[in-house]
């Protein structure tokens, strides 16, 4: 039981990657908070997860809601160890039909949405001398050519930016910062972006398949599961000493 008796809160963790570090989480024994926009997915994953969970719907884009999403995990956990900021938004887009809307969208909730979620967090953990932060970044940040857009590869850099700073500022307080940057990973967030894709390039969604695992070195695309083991790694005492790192997961796709 690595986290055992931790108090987690995963903004996002109603699907995809945030659930995947919520169920893995709590088989480690972590109480394990589950934030999310979507109220009714996250009756039904705390449902899943039984009493190792509690759940809070939010919209990480609102700095009101973020206070009120943590300030409820403290008083219903008594503490928070660990503060995962997972929740992101993206969608297929060319570089010359990226609109300001859709710049606002994708920035209010990976940039603007981590960096506040991340402050809020610290003002928890500083009092008690310790915590733990991670950020789930993108290889997109690292200028990924294969990115769903550039708005959301500008919005992931400014996450593995913002990991470096907060591990600078936080140290002091025995508060460790890291990023994750996964790879092509099979969600349905990508799965929806690989059928749009099908669609509108007249091309079979097993093309599109083999075209997204088409240079990664290991030669498959990583599951769910995969980032999660790394969050867990990253929030257990094994990783004390490891800070203002963005871990790459991606069968060796980006070696930077």
């Amino acid at each position: 039981m690595r986290l055992a008796d931790k108090a987690v809160l995963i903004t996002g963790a109603a699907s995809g990657i945030g659930w995947a570090m919520a169920q893995a989480m709590a088989r480690e024994g972590a109480h394990v908070a589950i934030a999310d926009i979507a109220s009714d997915k996250v009756k039904a994953r705390v449902a899943e997860l039984g009493g190792a969970a509690f759940g809070v719907t939010a919209d990480v884009g609102d700095l009101g809601e973020i206070d009120r999403m943590v300030s409820s995990v403290v008083t219903h956990y008594g503490q928070l160890d660990v503060m995962v900021n997972n929740a992101g938004v993206t969608r297929r887009c060319a570089f010359m039909e990226i609109d300001e809307a859709l710049w606002d969208q994708v920035h209010r909730v990976n940039a603007k949405g981590v960096f506040f979620c991340l402050q809020r967090a610290a003002k928890e953990m500083i009092p008690r001398q310790q915590g733990v932060i991670i950020n789930t970044a993108s290889i997109a940040g690292r200028g990924y050519p294969g990115t769903s857009n550039a708005a959301y590869a500008a919005s992931k850099g400014a996450v593995i930016t913002m990991t470096m700073l907060a591990a600078r500022a936080l140290g002091r307080y025995n508060i460790t910062v890291n990023s994750i940057c996964p790879g092509v990973t099979r969600t349905e967030l990508a799965q929806t972006i690989m059928e749009l894709q099908s669609e509108k390039e007249g091309r079979s969604l097993a093309e599109i398949e083999a075209q997204a695992v088409q240079g990664i070195p290991i030669g498959r695309m990583n599951e769910a599961y995969d980032i999660a083991e790394m969050a867990v790694f990253l929030a257990s005492s094994a990783a004390r000493n490891i800070t203002g790192q963005s871990i790459n997961v991606d069968g060796g796709l980006i070696m930077m």
